[in-house]
């Protein structure tokens, strides 16, 4: 069964609007210090619209709202978790599926509004960082914050199998356009590439919570698209 619009456009665990919103003036306002600045709001509604793009089915509010609360869930792990928030908002701000350079589309973004926003300069340069980083899901060993990040956005891999099942047909319709047997193709190629890693996660919660589900789910998913 694949989302309903309705679904796709109601957020998680996290709260409706309004609690995005404020989620996201709360990590705009402690990441930016006592400095003043411009109401965080409008930035705040801007990402939302973006987020609620009709050519979206799996990276949705509800991916947003979902990837929020697994950055709060390893908040004690990252260095600065309200830039890893702010990343969080900025790492899929925009996507179209038939275009390759979304995460540095997304990355650029950042680095524009982030400083109207009032943010530190070093602190959007770590933004746009953490962003870029989600090309490849490959955090240095050093890089607390790059694991936060990277971990909260593949937790959806080790999701119950009904979960899983909703997130794999979502990206299905998100590559409509694909035909059916290049879509196995490339789904199954990415698949081998992620079990052939020698760690999905990087954070030791990743590690000892989501590790053994996610490459269950992986294996189960390549065994249905190459039978």
């Amino acid at each position: 069964m694949t989302p309903s619009a309705d679904d796709r456009e109601a957020p998680a665990a996290g709260g409706g609007l309004d609690a995005l919103r404020a989620r996201f003036a709360h990590a705009l306002e402690s990441a930016r210090g006592p400095a003043p600045g411009p109401d965080p709001l409008p930035y705040a509604d801007a990402l939302l619209a973006r987020w609620r793009e009709p050519q979206r089915r799996y990276h949705t509010l509800t991916h947003l709202t979902a990837v929020l609360d697994h950055v709060d869930a390893l908040a004690e792990h990252a260095g600065d978790p309200d830039v890893v928030r702010l990343a969080a908002w900025f790492h899929d701000a925009v996507y179209l599926p038939e275009r390759s350079e979304n995460e540095e589309r997304s990355a650029r973004l950042a680095e524009r509004a982030l400083p109207e926003a009032g943010l530190p300069d070093a602190k959007t340069a770590e933004v746009a960082r953490l962003v870029r980083l989600t090309v490849t899901h490959a955090p240095a060993d050093d890089d607390p914050d790059g694991q936060v990040l990277c971990d909260a956005d593949l937790a959806i891999l080790a999701a119950p199998p009904s979960a899983y099942a909703a997130y794999t047909a979502a990206v299905r319709e998100e590559y409509h356009f694909v035909p059916n047997d290049a879509f196995r193709e490339g789904r199954a190629a990415i698949l081998r590439q992620l079990l052939d890693l020698p760690s999905l996660f990087h954070t030791p919660h990743g590690v000892e919570h989501w590790e053994p589900t996610a490459r269950h789910n992986l294996r189960a998913e390549l065994e249905l698209l190459t039978r």
